[in-house]
């Protein structure tokens, strides 16, 4: 039997998960969840278009892979960071219409306008993409970006006028196009705090402004997955769907399965020891933990080198159907378990047995959200942080079928 070792392992149908077994660890994505999320909210958004948010390797489950699935899904565009992320999928054959957003004075305007990248704009990049436009001979196409008060990237209300009079000018002399006007959202997880409708009031008063000055878009863009979800005002032509792609919740009072969602990523792994010990046995470094009677620890070969957030101790692992919490310092490459008393046989059978640290919680199993508390940060950053040493495993490369119109969540109910 040939064993993998690393890099991205393709599986063809769900039904063939178990062949991740053959991983050591594995990040397994089931892309027929990304699928069905992207068509969950290609039903909550229309009239308006969707964009898969594909930047920090898709939030850690595989750029190209989950671009491709989305696309087959029904978004209209992809969305980056970094013009580098855009130029990887490129690269890989993906020529969907495509944002790349942040960038650097080192950032590659050049390749992005050779290569068809949309590139955000909030005020120093125009010069530098109207340079590469010159250079490339051919038009550059960009988004105006108006900071509407998230006080980060964008163009304050105050200069809006002067950089939109500018990209005019350029746009006259065929060096650019004004492809959409787009903002971002501060606190659209909070639904009912007023600072989403203050920022929207803005963003229409710069899309005023811009049309005024003779401005033409494809797509004005500003909401989120949770102003997707529960802002229907703040849809416009375009919404930006990073989360909520992979099936997770972005409201602390809902979960996945509240908003029709299925998330795509499960992280799994084999004990790699497991035995008995006495009461009062301390465990790992530290000997902060231990045993108040006889015991069994069961050694998780997974740690902080792998995204396990270090200070998630409390964080559960579901073996043979039961979650266990993990006990003692999280290590750089492994964590312990407390199993409970059992027979010398019955933890001798369990040496090589599943560990799941993370799923989609259909069965009872932990989740990222839980991982999540355990370590008081959010969901967002316990999958996109699981390391390139856990590779990724994919699940249900070729569609299966549309999901059931019935399981889209209505927009206006969505609000919590």
């Amino acid at each position: 039997m040939t064993y993998e070792a690393a890099a991205d392992i393709g599986i063809g149908s769900k039904a063939s998960i178990t062949r991740s077994a053959l991983l050591e660890r594995s990040a397994v994505i089931d892309l027929d969840a990304v699928r069905h999320n992207v068509r969950q909210f290609v039903a909550i958004a229309s009239p308006a278009s969707v964009m898969a948010v594909v930047k920090a390797d898709a939030y850690g489950h595989g750029a190209v892979q989950v671009a491709r699935a989305a696309l087959d899904a029904g978004a209209a565009w992809l969305g980056v960071a970094h013009i580098s992320e855009a130029l990887a999928l490129r690269a890989a054959g993906v020529d969907a219409p495509l944002l790349a957003w942040l960038h650097t004075r080192e950032s590659n305007f050049q390749a992005a306008v050779a290569a068809g990248v949309d590139v955000g704009i909030s005020g120093w990049e125009l010069d530098a993409v109207v340079a590469a436009a010159r250079e490339q001979e051919r038009p550059a196409r960009v988004h105006l970006k108006v900071d509407t008060g998230l006080g980060r990237n964008g163009c304050t209300i105050e200069d809006w006028d002067q950089l939109v009079g500018q990209a005019m000018d350029y746009q006259d002399q065929g060096l650019l196009r004004v492809v959409g006007i787009f903002s971002h959202l501060a606190v659209a997880d909070e639904p009912h705090r007023p600072e989403t409708d203050e920022q929207l009031t803005v963003f229409r008063e710069a899309i005023a402004m811009a049309e005024d000055a003779g401005v033409d878009t494809e797509v004005r863009h500003i909401a989120n997955t949770p102003a997707t979800l529960s802002r229907p005002d703040s849809h416009f032509d375009l919404v930006r769907v990073g989360l909520g792609v992979y099936g997770l919740s972005p409201f602390e009072g809902a979960t996945s399965a509240d908003l029709g969602l299925h998330p795509a990523m499960t992280v799994r792994t084999l004990l790699s020891n497991c035995k008995k010990v006495p009461e009062g046995q301390g465990v790992s470094y530290g000997l902060n933990y231990r045993t108040t009677g006889e015991s069994t620890l069961g050694l998780v070969p997974l740690g902080y080198a792998d995204g396990v957030p270090r200070i998630a101790t409390g964080g559960p692992v579901r073996v043979n159907g039961t979650n266990y919490p993990v006990v003692g310092r999280i290590a750089m490459d492994q964590m312990v378990i407390d199993l409970g008393p059992m027979t010398v046989e019955d933890a001798n059978a369990l040496k090589g047995a599943e560990a799941v640290m993370f799923g989609d919680g259909a069965d009872g199993g932990p989740t990222a959200d839980d991982w999540a508390a355990a370590a008081s940060t959010n969901n967002y950053e316990i999958v996109t942080r699981i390391s390139s040493r856990v590779p990724r495993s994919y699940v249900n490369e070729l569609a299966t079928g549309p999901a059931a119109p019935a399981g889209a969540v209505d927009a206006e109910t969505a609000a919590l």
